[in-house]
């Protein structure tokens, strides 16, 4: 096979893997609803301690069965470090951060958000089994970062 024919197949599969990826990445967006979370709310940074439901953060029943956990995070805990719920409560978890980005990550669930500043992140989860669950901050927010936890406690 000569160069020139070769180069031609090169550019041809090259050309069609990127149309096979191209075409995935519209099916998982539209197709199947994948998307980026949407900014539910948002605070200015620096009055974040200032702001409801910020102002006073931990876990609050709002219904049968269903609780509202705000969380903050900063460097390098979270605020609450300890919340505890029943078996089969619904939790809605409402955070921001004070400072720098920051990861929220429920070990065990599918809970798992960035934290911005200035942005409200907001997911809800419903915990079936008794339990413990590690929050940690899996995005990299300094020296410390090694010891941003909190926990869940299911019972």
């Amino acid at each position: 096979m000569s160069p020139k024919k070769m180069e031609a197949v090169f550019l041809s599969l090259s050309a069609a893997m990127l149309l096979v990826f191209l075409l995935a990445l519209f099916y998982s967006a539209y197709g199947m609803g994948m998307h980026l979370p949407d900014r539910d709310d948002e605070v200015i940074p620096t009055q974040v301690r200032e702001t409801p439901p910020f102002d006073e953060p931990g876990l609050r029943e709002v219904g049968p069965n269903e609780y509202e956990a705000v969380f903050l995070g900063m460097a390098w805990a979270f605020q609450p470090n300890e919340i505890t719920v029943p078996a089969g409560a619904e939790v809605t978890f409402v955070a921001t951060t004070t400072d720098v980005i920051h990861g929220f990550h429920v070990e065990g669930t599918r809970v798992n958000f960035m934290l911005i500043p200035g942005q409200v992140s907001r997911q809800s989860y419903t915990f079936n089994e008794p339990g413990e669950h590690l929050i940690i901050c899996h995005e990299y927010c300094g020296a410390g970062h090694h010891l941003m936890y909190a926990r869940v406690i299911v019972e």
